[in-house]
């Protein structure tokens, strides 16, 4: 079971629930984020046995928004390795640095996780056709997760997109649309292609799910640290999803944990 209870916009907090379709807020048009009962959680969870499961993201099922874990589009994702940089106090007068390597996700980077928890809500939906603008990764984890939930998938790419990508979505079984200008033009498209509801759009906050995916990222962090200290996560420009989802579990964990 998950103990996922509703959907909240962001901004205006309207409410909105989680076992139906939902996009983004129609009133204010910003994201809308799963919202769990943490303090039920917290009663019935017992956080050590989350470590004795098999690995990967979903062993926090729990606190991931599908109901039913036969709807699952996994891959393995998640459990990344922290790699320590021994030698970084040397070059810039800075300890215990850590780098969490996401590059051994199943399709290559972190858009595994985000993609794995969309598609797996979305076959939970009964959806059965989905769209994404991508110039990389995303199309690719796309392709790849709704492949393995027997789900069509399209991606819009530009045309200079890294022929390697192209080819990977295709193999994956993916429609993939070639498009001479930007992502933003891409975006545009999918957005024509998913007007009228035969396909859905799981672009950057087009839909809630994705989010919860990337906030795995720090919750395999807080769970396996100890004591009370400071922590600074760094997180390359552009990937606002992975800022958001990182700062869902370190605000709410203590209210699950205790």
């Amino acid at each position: 079971m998950s103990y996922l209870t509703h959907l909240e916009c962001s901004s205006c907090k309207q409410i909105f629930p989680s076992n139906t379709l939902q996009t983004f807020c129609q009133e204010c048009h910003s994201p809308i984020l799963a919202i769990y009962d943490l303090s039920s959680a917290k009663e019935n969870l017992d956080r050590e046995e989350f470590c004795h499961r098999p690995s990967g993201m979903w062993r926090w099922h729990e606190l991931l928004p599908v109901e039913h874990l036969s709807n699952l589009s996994s891959l393995g994702e998640g459990d990344t390795p922290l790699l320590a940089i021994s030698n970084i106090d040397s070059i810039h007068g800075s300890k215990n640095i850590w780098v969490k390597d996401e590059s051994i996700n199943p399709t290559g980077s972190f858009k595994a996780r985000g993609l794995s928890a969309a598609v797996s809500k979305a076959q939970e939906l009964g959806l059965k056709q989905l769209a994404i603008p991508s110039a990389g990764n995303a199309g690719s984890a796309l392709a790849a997760y709704a492949s393995r939930a027997g789900i069509k998938s399209a991606t819009v790419m530009p045309a200079d997109t890294p022929k390697a990508i192209i080819t990977e979505c295709q193999l994956y079984g993916a429609e993939v649309t070639l498009v001479d200008g930007l992502i933003s033009d891409c975006a545009k498209i999918v957005e024509e292609i998913t007007a009228s509801g035969e396909w859905f759009s799981v672009s950057t906050f087009r839909e809630p799910y994705r989010l919860e995916g990337k906030k795995l990222w720090a919750l395999n962090w807080l769970n396996n640290s100890t004591g009370n200290y400071r922590i600074t996560l760094f997180i390359q420009q552009g990937v606002v999803r992975v800022s958001l989802g990182c700062g869902k579990p370190s605000r709410n964990y203590n209210s699950w944990d205790g």
